[in-house]
């Protein structure tokens, strides 16, 4: 063997081993444990983004779309109600499809809003799917301060 021969020990690699693997273990658990809480913040920047495409629609046409022409109208001209004159070709959104809350439930679209009666409420069940809740269960609307932060 050669005497300036550098390297680790066997012992000293097994101790940084243990330790990676301490590190990960916790990290783990700390990212694993908020499973709900990183779904509400998806939510709440999917409506965001709906939020942004929904006033890029209105600039266009003058209007929101009706509750009946719903949030299909950011990917589909609508063909019925109020025909939007200068809908964009392509649509509002990036991908020519309406995202689904993190719970695979379709979004919740309402012209004139009940919350924003002036504007429109645009909001997901949260986790139950039901209206109300409270937790994890509560509805996350654009109405919430929260819900854009």
């Amino acid at each position: 063997m050669r005497k300036n021969a550098r390297g680790f020990t066997l012992i000293e690699l097994l101790v940084v081993i243990v330790i990676l693997s301490i590190l990960a273990t916790f990290v783990g658990t700390r990212i694993m444990s908020r499973p709900e809480e990183a779904r509400r913040t998806q939510a709440k920047i999917q409506i965001q983004a709906l939020e942004n495409a929904l006033k890029m629609y209105m600039l266009d046409n003058g209007e929101y779309p009706s509750t009946d022409q719903g949030l299909k109208a950011l990917v589909e001209k609508p063909s019925v109600g109020n025909i939007p004159r200068n809908w964009r070709e392509g649509g509002y959104l990036e991908k020519s499809t309406l995202p689904k809350d993190p719970w695979n439930n379709d979004y919740v679209y309402l012209y004139p809003g009940v919350y924003n009666p002036n504007g429109f409420d645009l909001f997901s069940y949260g986790a139950d799917g039901q209206p109300g809740g409270e937790g994890m269960d509560a509805d996350i609307g654009n109405w919430d301060s929260e819900a854009i932060q």
